[in-house]
């Protein structure tokens, strides 16, 4: 495993590591505790030290989940993996007004609790309104809470390119959480650079484009009714971008069997596309999701593939700028 330096929390963390928004189940289905432990802990075992997640994922049940088995390895082995969470999507409506310190406090007072752990390695404002990142307020609670003790760094994840410009004037923003993918090449310009600049750390979230980079889908696959890629396409739940990246089906359907024609058939596109976003040194980590282990390990091995060769970054481009780039790069 390649271990990279996460910007300004000084943190050297695994290349590739772990999401957790489907980590006990597929979407839709009852989180299933022993099954989320199981993946967390091979992760582990196979030299990820990155554990993303969020107090929404499966109503808490993530965050202990993760605690549990962070909390046990620690005890076993000594090893030290960093534990990232999220806090604001709770609040309902999901609106500017929401967002207050106090509520925030509550929440990463409620992470902690949920974890077990005695403070959180990274707390990530989880893709606020746009209007969020002009307040100020906001951002300075999590100096008081740092000085508590309560936590370690601040981060957000956000949707669009100018959130997370915003996001990184504030000088105690450490990380931004960004959908960077084949399907989504916006975040390397600009933003990129401004990061590189300020030593903000780069997750890479999204990286799959919700599985449709793994080339495994077809016009004739079907989705389960409480999975997103069923009910959010049009952006009916939340934030349209999650789900394909934004990306209509169809066309990325097409675009996805250009992509398979630039790579080798062997391992298969999923690792080939994490190999592509672990070509831009900008990026600490990409945080695939698992829903089983068999997933988790196909998504480690991309860690080990060569690097892609300029014909195949270029092809990868014109892909992109042809059949992409018209209908989403203007939009996040």
């Amino acid at each position: 495993m390649e271990y990279r330096r996460l910007g300004k929390t000084e943190f050297d963390i695994s290349a590739i590591s772990l999401g957790t928004w489907q980590v006990g189940g597929r979407w839709g289905e009852t989180f299933d505790d022993a099954l989320a432990e199981r993946i967390i802990e091979s992760a582990i075992e196979r030299g990820v030290n990155f554990i993303d997640t969020a107090d929404v994922y499966s109503d808490g049940a993530s965050e202990a989940a993760v605690g549990r088995v962070v909390r046990r390895v620690k005890a076993r082995h000594g090893d030290r993996v960093y534990v990232a969470t999220k806090c604001g999507r709770f609040i309902d409506p999901h609106v500017d007004a929401g967002y207050t310190p106090e509520v925030l406090r509550s929440y990463v007072e409620t992470s902690l609790k949920n974890s077990g752990l005695e403070a959180l390695d990274l707390i990530q404002l989880h893709c606020p309104p746009t209007p969020v990142y002009y307040r100020p307020e906001i951002f300075a609670l999590f100096d008081t809470l740092k000085a508590e003790g309560k936590i370690r760094n601040l981060g957000v994840s956000v949707e669009k390119v100018e959130e997370a410009l915003k996001a990184i004037e504030y000088p105690n923003v450490t990380t931004v959480e960004i959908i960077f993918n084949m399907f989504r090449l916006r975040p390397a310009g600009l933003f990129f650079r401004e990061a590189r600049a300020k030593d903000v750390g780069i997750i890479a979230r999204v990286p799959l484009a919700s599985g449709l980079l793994s080339g495994r889908f077809n016009r004739e696959t079907q989705f389960g009714a409480g999975d997103h890629r069923t009910f959010n396409r049009d952006g009916a739940a939340f934030d349209k971008g999650e789900t394909f990246s934004g990306v209509d089906y169809e066309q990325g359907l097409t675009a996805v069997e250009a992509i398979k024609a630039i790579f080798p058939d062997e391992p298969g596109l999923a690792a080939w596309a994490l190999r592509w976003i672990l070509m831009f040194p900008e990026v600490s980590t990409v945080i695939p999701g698992a829903s089983r282990v068999e997933q988790l390990e196909a998504n480690l091995a991309a860690a080990d593939l060569r690097a892609l060769t300029q014909a195949e970054m270029d092809g990868v481009a014109a892909v992109y700028e042809r059949d992409i780039k018209p209908t989403v790069h203007h939009l996040w």
